[in-house]
């Protein structure tokens, strides 16, 4: 009887290993082909607001449908609609007509982009008379000229302070020209979020200067219009749901969104040519996860959560997606358990093993979790942080535990040479499985506990040496940098900046954007002693930092 019993475990096992193997066989083949998708030429890059998006929403939104996910998106869908706000834009409707000639937009001239937006001003003008209520033209070659040696000159400054200084004497608009030989380099700035002057300002450029301001004693006839608007993208978040009609539910997501043609400025390549990043490993590789998590989890057997299952988009534009979702949530967040991004889950090395677990520190809960994983295949790095460069960290920001499951950087990062021949299958799979283990290991039917944890930085191309100790709300469209949170024992929280404020300066820096903040920085080394001005509501403070 005993050797009886002894054959049949090792037929079961026989059994149930070439069972197993045939399981992974499929998953490998759906993870493969979902990746080559999403990855392809066809689909350009997948960059937030695109065609090619969304080909890729409607493709893990029947994904989600096949599966039997539940829609959970807005208005009984799969999708979660939402805006980006991407810059400004000049609208057709400007014109610039000098003595009848009708000015090309663009190539002779634009409006600048602070400039006051919807103005139409019919007026006789000359560069040598400056009349109250009138438009002005402005030579600035003369302050190029003094500014030549000057290597603290910025032509930004220049221009405001022109502006201002004008309006305080009286002009009605600005019309600025360049008669000098040093190149000003002034352009219209999509990206531009200072704030708007209070007269129209726009910018003949040097040839049209050349052609049609040749006397500047004389008088010009001008009329003109300046017409700026925002630019506005249109993104979806794609959600399903498993109800597993229990009282906690667990979310797992992933960004599908990459790079495009490298557009927005993210690209690491350097070239200057047009090229599709296809983001094989970033991320169609945590989609394809995702979507394959979803079958698993709803087929097994384990019903102590249900599942909410987020592909976001606009990651790369600043966790815009999942910023939107933590705002905007279509269940209520006091139900969520915790949250589990995976963003480049795809290149991990069969000769190290080697897999970073961010979000670690978030919860005393996730150690014992993970070391009751039985056969862990990996060699783990843990990162404690719950914040970082992915969508958990919004997450993280409504005080939810978070883990971030990574396969580290590689030199195809952010290029177009991230395609999907690289991707490393059988250990994404293993991954996948670890995950799978991790949430139905977890027989608790009660929240596990969150704690704060240090802040990371989301990154910057620009170097700096020292922090305010903030983490930036990426995701906000207004003059400054709104503060997301705020790091324990650091310059911003000793001064007392709180999340909410918006930084308007750093010492003599403006800072209108995250990307002005980030040169601001550059500007400071350790020690150094500056000012902050924050908006706080309607109250504007000014605090003293040290570095």
């Amino acid at each position: 009887m005993y050797r009886v019993l002894i054959v049949f475990l090792l037929i079961s096992n026989v059994l149930f290993a070439q069972k197993t193997r045939k399981e992974n066989k499929e998953i490998l083949k759906y993870l493969k082909g979902n990746i080559e998708y999403l990855s392809s030429d066809e689909l350009e890059g997948r960059r937030a607001g695109t065609p090619g998006e969304t080909l890729a929403a409607d493709f893990i939104a029947s994904k989600f449908k096949e599966i039997g996910l539940l829609p959970k998106g807005t208005d009984d869908s799969y999708f979660q609609p939402f805006t980006i706000r991407d810059g400004k834009q000049i609208l057709s409707e400007s014109y610039f007509n000098l003595n009848g000639h009708v000015l090309n937009l663009g190539t002779e001239f634009f409006p600048l982009s602070n400039s006051k937006e919807s103005v139409t001003i019919k007026a006789q003008v000359s560069p040598s008379l400056t009349e109250n209520d009138q438009p002005w033209l402005i030579d600035i070659a003369d302050d190029l000229e003094n500014n030549a040696n000057n290597p603290h000159f910025d032509i930004s400054n220049l221009i405001t302070t022109i502006i201002n200084k004008s309006k305080e004497k009286g002009a009605a608009a600005v019309i600025l020209f360049n008669t000098s030989n040093i190149d000003d380099g002034i352009s219209f700035d999509e990206k531009d979020r200072s704030e708007n002057t209070s007269i129209p300002a726009l910018y003949i450029t040097k040839t049209a200067a050349k052609t049609y301001l040749q006397d500047l004693n004389s008088t010009y006839d001008v009329q003109f219009s300046v017409a700026i608007g925002p630019k506005i993208r249109h993104s979806k978040n794609i959600i399903g749901y498993i109800d597993n009609h229990a009282q906690l539910t667990v979310v797992l997501g992933a960004h599908f969104d990459h790079l495009g043609y490298g557009e927005d400025g993210n690209s690491m390549l350097r070239t200057g040519e047009r090229l599709i990043h296809n983001g094989a490993d970033d991320n169609a590789s945590g989609t394809a996860a995702l979507i394959e998590l979803a079958f698993l989890l709803n087929k097994s057997k384990s019903k102590q959560f249900n599942y909410l299952f987020i592909a976001f988009s606009a990651e790369e534009l600043g966790l815009n997606g999942s910023k939107y979702f933590s705002e905007n949530p279509t269940i209520s967040l006091n139900t969520v358990n915790y949250m589990i991004n995976m963003d480049m889950v795809g290149r991990m090395n069969d000769s190290t093993h080697v897999i970073t677990i961010g979000g670690y520190g978030t919860s005393p809960s996730w150690k014992p979790l993970i070391d009751n994983i039985k056969d862990n295949p990996f060699v783990i790095k843990y990162d404690s942080s719950g914040t970082g460069p992915s969508d958990h960290t919004s997450f993280y920001r409504k005080d939810i535990p978070v883990l971030f499951f990574f396969t580290g950087l590689h030199t195809d990062y952010h290029k177009p040479s991230d395609d999907a021949d690289k991707i490393n299958y059988v250990g994404e799979l293993k991954i996948i499985h670890f995950i799978q283990q991790l949430i139905e290991s977890d027989k608790q039917h009660e929240k596990i506990a969150f704690t704060k944890t240090r802040e990371q930085s989301s990154g910057s191309s620009t170097r700096f040496s020292v922090s305010l100790g903030i983490m930036p709300d990426y995701t906000y469209p207004g003059n400054g940098v709104r503060v997301d949170g705020v790091s324990d024992g650091r310059p911003a929280k000793k001064a007392g900046i709180s999340s909410g404020d918006v930084i308007r300066q750093l010492g003599d820096f403006k800072t209108s954007s995250v990307e002005s903040y980030m040169q601001a920085l550059s500007k400071f080394k350790k020690g150094d002693k500056t000012s902050v001005i924050v908006q706080r509501g309607e109250t504007e403070l000014v605090y003293e930092i040290v570095f």
